[in-house]
């Protein structure tokens, strides 16, 4: 069993959600909320408002890994900044903690959650309740968010899984993205393989 600490990064808001991965593929709820900064303050104070308090949660139930949203272009350049100041200071907490860190975008979080990368976020919210075991999150949905990019880390395929059966407990939604996870490594392979023998069929060919 490990415990995995997911933040999904904002400047105003940025959700947190820590979970337990057990056997099985089975996770349960540790701690979840959101942490607020006051907009009106100068962003330096907000960056360390948000840093201390995550640096409480590395500290209370010190994760094996921290997984943080990845951030996307946006219009609104002010916003992606701030999102981006967020994850740099998880960034910095995470490595002075020695605890690696990982970025997942948004599709996989959501297939990770619920097998399809172009899920909304009531179909997220639901299924992140449903694996928990619990009947709803409360909070804003920042906190759901964290608590999906925390699951998505804890399901993350290792090399070992993708040479075991699909483990007991696993639900249909796991086990596509395991599935498709895998065919995608596969894939990769196959391509590297064809390439390399194009390359000597060309070198006996000249």
């Amino acid at each position: 069993m490990s415990v995995i600490l997911g933040i999904d990064p904002g400047l105003t808001r940025c959700g947190f959600g820590v979970v337990e991965s057990r056997p099985g593929r089975r996770v349960a709820l540790v701690d979840v909320g959101v942490i607020r900064s006051d907009p009106a303050a100068d962003i330096a104070v907000r960056v360390h408002r948000i840093s201390h308090e995550v640096e409480r949660l590395i500290r209370r139930h010190r994760p094996r890994a921290v997984s943080v949203e990845r951030v996307f272009a946006q219009q609104n350049l002010p916003s992606v900044m701030g999102v981006a100041h967020i994850i740099g200071a998880v960034m910095h907490l995470a490595g002075e903690a020695e605890i690696p860190l990982v970025l997942h975008t948004p599709s996989e979080v959501k297939a990770a959650v619920t097998g399809s990368g172009r899920a909304d976020k009531s179909q997220v919210q639901h299924m992140v309740a449903r694996l928990l075991g619990i009947d709803h999150v409360d909070g804003p949905p920042d906190a759901a968010d964290a608590l999906a990019v925390a699951i998505c880390e804890s399901f993350k395929p290792t090399a070992s899984d993708t040479k075991a059966v699909a483990p007991a407990g696993e639900t249909a939604a796991q086990r596509q993205w395991r599935l498709g996870r895998e065919r995608g490594q596969a894939n990769s392979k196959r391509t590297a393989g064809d390439a390399a023998k194009t390359g000597q069929w060309k070198m006996r060919r000249g």
